[in-house]
């Protein structure tokens, strides 16, 4: 099954709950398209980056948030990454790169730019000892998203 919306497409792994949705609304009245995955049932009410998702997780869960920021975004410090990562190193997730720090959980938060968009990636493992095994069903996850150019339909 593929997911499309907002210049966003998602091919959804077998077991994973994925949905394209909109940010809440910014200080201008606007919204920005965000993807959310997780490897269980998402929860309807969630944020950005997972809040009402993480607190539900076992130890075996991936939550996955993809948020799009301004065009403004494009070309600073902050977004110089090129190109939304497919593999991630499991070494790279830590339990201080949580939003919200919860026992035993271990998160990644990654900057970058794709046609010509600038994102968030922000993965939530449901426990840091299960890395080594958690991370390749996020690459998976990772290696299904296409992000098409800004207007596209």
């Amino acid at each position: 099954m593929i997911v499309r919306s907002r210049g966003l497409a998602v091919e959804v792994p077998t077991g994973w709950d994925v949905r394209i949705g909109s940010t809440s609304l910014d200080e201008i009245g606007a919204t920005r398209p965000l993807v959310h995955g997780a490897n269980f049932g998402l929860p309807e009410r969630r944020s950005e980056y997972g809040s009402g998702v993480v607190e539900r997780m076992s130890t075996n869960n991936t939550f996955v948030s993809l948020v799009e920021f301004g065009a403004e975004s494009v070309g600073t410090a902050l977004f110089s990454g090129r190109g939304l990562p497919r593999r991630l190193d499991p070494e790279s997730f830590h339990p201080n790169q949580l939003q919200r720090p919860l026992p035993g959980q271990a998160g990644l938060q990654l900057f970058f730019i794709e046609a010509d968009r600038a994102f968030c990636l922000y993965v939530v493992l449901g426990r840091h000892a299960n890395r080594a095994r958690l991370v390749p069903t996020v690459d998976q996850l990772l290696s299904g998203i296409t992000i098409l150019p800004p207007g596209a339909p």
